[in-house]
């Protein structure tokens, strides 16, 4: 699916091909939370990196964030790049080199229809502030990390990708 997407003021726009636009995954770690999270989550898409195309680029500025290991506690610097609008502060897109192939543009700003999803997951419950309720409904995952199953996968079994 064909995407397009913005900040609130505009001086980004960008355009982005999505296999997997159904926005399921909530996700309620700190980051997340703290950088582009409403409702005390984010909502993350799955999308080829390669078909990102981007107006105002001039306007972005990145966030890495600064993790600290639990049992050491060592302060590293992630290597997943957050990209905000430097202007209005919207929170865009996650990219990280691990996974270099993908890009993860924050529903919230997508401008295009998305589908509706049939369940959610919420993940990184582990670092949910305790303010924040989890709705969960009917079929719904719930994960104190990250899941087993991709996004992709997810997307197949829900019947939401043609084969």
């Amino acid at each position: 699916m064909h995407l397009e997407g913005s900040c609130h003021c505009k001086a980004v726009t960008f355009t982005v091909d999505c296999p997997h636009p159904a926005p399921y995954m909530r996700c309620y770690c700190t980051i997340c939370r703290k950088t582009g999270g409403g409702g005390g989550y984010a909502i993350n898409l799955g999308a080829d990196f390669e078909s990102l195309g981007i107006e105002g680029k001039e306007n972005i500025r990145v966030y890495q964030a600064i993790n600290e290991d639990p049992e050491t506690g060592k302060a590293t610097k992630s290597p997943a790049e957050r990209s905000f609008c430097g202007l209005c502060g919207t929170a865009l897109w996650v990219w990280d080199p691990r996974w270099s192939d993908l890009v993860h543009p924050f529903a919230s700003t997508i401008d295009s229809e998305l589908p509706v999803a049939p369940t959610h997951n919420h993940i990184m419950l582990d670092f949910k502030a305790s303010w924040v309720p989890v709705e969960k409904s009917k079929g719904d995952g719930s994960f104190p990390a990250y899941p087993d199953e991709s996004l992709a996968a997810w997307h197949k079994r829900m019947g939401l990708v043609k084969e």
